[in-house]
């Protein structure tokens, strides 16, 4: 852990958007930003406006985006940033989801931002309006982190690495930055955190190990707030051997459908979860796109990284764990809220009396996941 910090919680883009901006607006060397999507509704828009004025001013800004979760951004768009003097690199275009290539479904799914090594931006939000939704339900719920202090020289490190990696294989030229080369590592708040990533070389097991020994490390409880949840044994196991030692586990999960595949997927476990004493909420009144935790409240995960084997074995993903006592009850305050005005509360007997050709199609689901990743190339034993 880091210290000498200063990380603020920012949930949905209302509070995201206009932060990002407002740095963007401010930088004077550089700027990277990678995401997943980027839409260009009218959220999009304002943020590609910032990210060409900064460039027209000679700042250098380096636009890292992924290939699938952009495939609708038309070239039109990332011909005007490259115009304006935006740096646009796409990661791995789009791949047909039918080929048998075991790196299909190797992504860049994290989302993060560093402006002048000075202000960082990290957590699940994609460049979309909150409001652009399937069937037009309420704003999606989701979070991200500002943060200044040392842990900026970590993230800028990140962000340029991959940069550069993708310019070596783009045979792209080197970008040269006006950063000064000597800027010290700034103490700015008292706040502890680690950076955590996720990729397929050096930090292949980062995140879920973090998860992992936060579970381990729990006394009192565990809260979970995925989208996509998927986990393998160990996760599993941790969470049971958990709740056998009277830790309170609850995991509040997406109820809406959004991708039937692992929506249905994750279905399959709720017995077993249930059964050991794991409490499970669903959250109705729009899309959860959330990815967070929060421990015993004290220590709080926030970033891009889903439980599912997409997200932990396969992709890019950024998270930052946070040991803060008032950060933490800040998110859970904010958690429990969400629960009480959007989620159900899934029970053991009310689960188990569900169609029995539903809980079988589950189970089907779940064993074609289980398939598609070992196409995929994702066969550690240690998930099954």
């Amino acid at each position: 852990m880091s210290g000498g910090n200063q990380i603020t919680l920012l949930k949905n883009g209302v509070e995201f958007f206009p932060a990002l901006e407002a740095a963007i607006d401010e930088a004077q060397y550089e700027v990277y930003l990678q995401t997943y999507i980027f839409e260009m509704d009218h959220i999009g828009i304002r943020i590609a406006n910032a990210l060409k004025r900064a460039a027209q001013r000679g700042v250098l800004v380096c636009l890292l985006l992924d290939g699938f979760g952009c495939r609708t951004l038309e070239e039109s768009h990332i011909q005007g940033l490259e115009q304006a003097g935006v740096n646009v690199m796409i990661y791995r275009r789009r791949i047909s989801p039918w080929t048998l290539k075991r790196n299909r479904l190797r992504r860049m799914h994290r989302k993060m931002a560093v402006i002048d090594g000075r202000v960082g931006f990290l957590g699940g939000i994609n460049i979309i309006d909150d409001n652009n939704t399937p069937d037009h339900v309420p704003p999606r719920i989701d979070y991200a982190v500002r943060m200044e202090g040392r842990l900026l020289q970590t993230m800028r490190h990140s962000v340029t690495a991959l940069w550069q990696k993708m310019s070596w294989l783009h045979f792209r030229r080197k970008v040269h930055s006006n950063l000064p080369k000597t800027m010290p590592k700034q103490k700015i708040g008292n706040m502890h955190a680690r950076l955590l990533l996720r990729d397929n070389v050096m930090h292949r097991r980062e995140i879920e190990d973090a998860y992992l020994d936060l579970i381990q490390r729990a006394e009192r409880e565990i809260l979970i707030a995925n989208s996509y949840f998927l986990p393998g044994l160990r996760f599993r196991h941790a969470l049971r051997d958990a709740a056998k030692r009277g830790v309170r586990v609850t995991l509040l999960l997406q109820g809406r459908v959004e991708y039937m595949l692992l929506d249905f997927a994750s279905h399959a476990l709720y017995s077993n979860l249930l059964a050991d004493g794991i409490e499970i909420y669903e959250y109705w009144k729009s899309f959860m796109h959330s990815k967070v935790a929060v421990v015993d409240g004290r220590w709080a995960m926030v970033g891009s990284s889903n439980i599912d084997p997409f997200s932990l074995m396969m992709s890019h993903e950024a998270n930052v764990l946070v040991d803060d006592f008032a950060f933490a009850a800040n998110l859970l305050e904010d958690l429990r809220q969400t629960m009480k005005d959007g989620a159900n509360k899934v029970t053991l007997s009310g689960w188990q009396h569900q169609h029995h050709l539903k809980r079988l199609f589950s189970w089907l689901v779940y064993g074609l996941v289980r398939v598609m990743m070992g196409f995929a190339g994702y066969s550690d034993k240690r998930a099954e």
